[in-house]
């Protein structure tokens, strides 16, 4: 289920274009605080997004079915583009980033596949303490069903 997850993510978020009609986001991978270890890392093109999924609480159905409201966060690093202020020459470039997470909301909104279904964004963080690059976090939530777990129908 978070391998299916994982991958209709990236292609959701591939759908976003730059001004050019490239996809947006270059490049993407599972969270392993690549931006704590910057300078340990492969390095990367940017804007790229880490997934990272949070602990899971499955409910278990009597036919073996398991279900969970899964949460996962992307963790949007984009480079720093200069001041946001109001008298900034750079504003504009600085507040793009803003329109790349409505973008990545607005892509994987009622997201729904084979063992999913109904994602919502439940949480942003701005990050406001950075130097080069900065580290958006986007929280989303899914509806999921695992069916690995019940037993076979065998006739």
């Amino acid at each position: 289920m978070r391998k299916l997850l994982y991958l209709a993510v990236i292609e959701r978020l591939k759908q976003i274009k730059d001004a050019n009609g490239e996809p947006a986001i270059r490049f993407f991978d599972l969270w392993n605080e690549q931006v704590t270890f910057i300078e340990q890392e492969e390095p990367f093109e940017l804007p790229a997004v880490f997934i990272e999924f949070l602990p899971i609480q499955w409910q278990t159905s009597n036919d073996g079915t398991q279900t969970a409201n899964v949460q996962f966060r992307l963790h949007i690093v984009t480079p720093f583009n200069g001041k946001a202020s109001d008298r900034s020459i750079y504003q504009k470039e600085a507040l793009e980033l803003f329109d790349l997470l409505d973008s990545v909301n607005r892509v994987l909104y009622k997201m729904s596949g084979e063992c999913y279904r109904s994602t919502t964004r439940v949480r942003s963080d701005t990050n406001h303490n950075h130097e080069e690059l900065i580290e958006s976090l986007e929280t989303f939530q899914v509806c999921v069903a695992d069916i690995s777990g019940r037993p076979s129908k065998q006739g």
